[in-house]
């Protein structure tokens, strides 16, 4: 099963901004969380949840689905989720997880928080950060 599909940055504020059931969920690792920051949906008053994809040694989280159902909790069925990492390829199997578990429609923000690495090995220069979204050291 896929999920409903990968969104921009911008596309996924949008869905923030305008839809009080949306949430985020981060599945980057703490590490990650504490030295690069996080997004910061705090001004329209959506939950972020943070729930690691991999761990710091690049182990894949076992209770990841069960962290993810406990985070959203009672919210409404069709409410959007919007899974979010570093560069959107975690996100990817994220979204597509939850889609399997019957959490939809999940999305996956392209580029992620900071994009992948450019012509120089740096990130970034795209995602959420790059395009000037809301964010707030962890």
């Amino acid at each position: 099963m896929n999920y409903a599909g990968d969104i921009t940055p911008e596309q996924a504020w949008e869905i923030l901004t305008d839809n009080p059931d949306a949430v985020l969920v981060d599945v980057r690792t703490e590490g990650e969380w504490a030295t690069i920051g996080v997004p910061d949906t705090s001004s329209v008053e959506r939950p972020s949840h943070f729930i690691e994809w991999v761990d710091n040694t690049g182990a894949r989280n076992p209770e990841f689905g069960a962290e993810l159902a406990k985070a959203l909790g009672d919210r409404p069925e069709d409410a959007p989720v919007l899974f979010i990492c570093r560069s959107g390829q975690r996100s990817a199997h994220a979204a597509n997880l939850a889609t399997a578990a019957g959490i939809a429609p999940s999305y996956n923000v392209l580029d992620g928080f900071e994009g992948g690495p450019d012509a120089f090995g740096q990130r970034g220069s795209s995602g959420w950060r790059a395009v000037g979204l809301p964010w707030r050291q962890a």
